[in-house]
């Protein structure tokens, strides 16, 4: 018998609590294993029984390890296609009258968007939409005036109508309100950061090496950090800089596989591909840099803060909401290679002011980002809602 059903047939003081059902709704296994898996962990401690809906690659296993069901399910990543779209929505809307479930709890644009009015068709009232990131509305896919494709605007309008809207930042808290004005807004700040797993360790041996750590997405920033990596080796300075993480061809900004090997190939940069042994990762790092377009918030500048590392990041939001220009770090204006180099050269020369910018990051971390407090507000939503 399922855990989560009521043993009418036990006497009266032996009868089972049901446990509140919670069905995670993302686009990618790996996200889920990333950044939602210790939220789905400390629900179940909570007592609800947890689920994920995802498209099932590698990560299955390590998400069913720790008690959380995957549910296949596949969403394309790509553009709009109305058929095709359509067709999503009418299996999501399956799979809530099949899973029953007491909250679902969407990460992501297209989650949010068809998962939303999907909920709707099945009778689904509790619904919480975490936009993880408002760059597919505010950076491509704006118009040369501005404003957001009508379509999509009156799409998202209808499906945040009614829900727990949670997003990362001040400024999407700012541009949700402005475009769809949800009943109930909400910020938390990330998907937090694990303290102890990402810790300071001795600096390693010179010459300093600087890590981008994301997809390979050219609005990540990658072509301006290698420009810049070109212009600090052309200045004569010894340094190295590594591009750390994998293209992601769903994606339409992604960069080729070709175009990384070139630039590999070239000297200007490494490239180490896709790595799970972050916290190694960083432990090799002296400086971490993410020059990106727009973020929600950035786990990977929670994990390099939490390491103990200074952070060169764009001015662009998310990546303020970590870096704190000249304390933690320091901020650059977004594409522009000769600012990013110029701030890269001042921290690969200054020893003592990485040390003393990554030892502020590390306190912000554990005071502000800690993935236990991120968890615990979001577990207070579940409540509330439940409540």
């Amino acid at each position: 018998m399922s855990p989560d059903r009521v043993r009418h047939d036990a006497p009266e003081g032996m009868r089972t609590v049901p446990r509140p059902r919670l069905l995670f709704v993302v686009t990618e296994d790996w996200y889920f294993r990333s950044h939602r898996l210790a939220l789905a962990k400390a629900a179940i401690a909570a007592g609800f029984d947890v689920a994920v809906a995802t498209r099932v690659a590698n990560h299955a296993g390590a998400i069913e390890e720790l008690g959380v069901r995957v549910v296949p399910f596949a969403i394309d990543r790509g553009g709009m296609n109305l058929l095709r779209d359509a067709l999503t929505i009418a299996r999501l809307a399956i799979l809530y009258r099949r899973e029953r479930p007491d909250i679902v709890h969407h990460v992501a644009m297209k989650p949010v968007l068809y998962g939303s009015l999907a909920a709707r068709m099945a009778g689904v009232r509790r619904i919480v939409n975490a936009l993880a990131g408002m760059g597919w509305l505010f950076t491509a896919e704006r118009s040369a005036q501005g404003r957001l494709p009508a379509v999509v605007g009156r799409l998202m309008r209808s499906a945040l109508r009614s829900t727990c809207v949670i997003v990362q930042n001040p400024d999407d808290a700012a541009a949700v309100a402005e475009q769809w004005s949800p009943a109930d807004l909400r910020v938390i700040r990330g998907a937090g950061v694990d303290c102890h797993a990402f810790t300071p360790v001795p600096t390693p041996p010179e010459p300093p090496l600087v890590v981008l750590p994301a997809r390979m997405l050219a609005d990540k920033g990658v072509n301006e950090f290698v420009d810049a990596a070109r212009m600090v080796k052309a200045s004569g300075h010894l340094a190295r800089f590594a591009l750390v993480g994998a293209p992601d061809p769903a994606n339409p900004a992604s960069i080729p596989v070709t175009q990384l090997a070139a630039w590999r190939d070239e000297g200007s940069v490494e490239w180490w591909g896709h790595r799970e042994d972050m916290p190694a990762v960083y432990a090799q790092a002296h400086l971490v840099c993410l020059p990106s377009y727009r973020e929600g918030l950035p786990k990977s500048l929670l994990e390099a803060a939490a390491c103990g590392l200074p952070i060169v990041a764009a001015d662009v939001t998310g990546c303020r909401e970590v870096v704190r220009d000249g304390y933690n770090g320091l901020l650059v204006p977004p594409r522009d290679a000769a600012a990013l180099s110029a701030a890269l050269l001042r921290l690969i020369a200054e020893p003592n002011t990485r040390k003393l910018m990554g030892a502020r990051g590390r306190q912000r971390a554990r005071q502000e980002f800690a993935q236990e407090r991120i968890v615990a507000e979001t577990i207070a939503v579940y409540r509330e809602l439940l409540a």
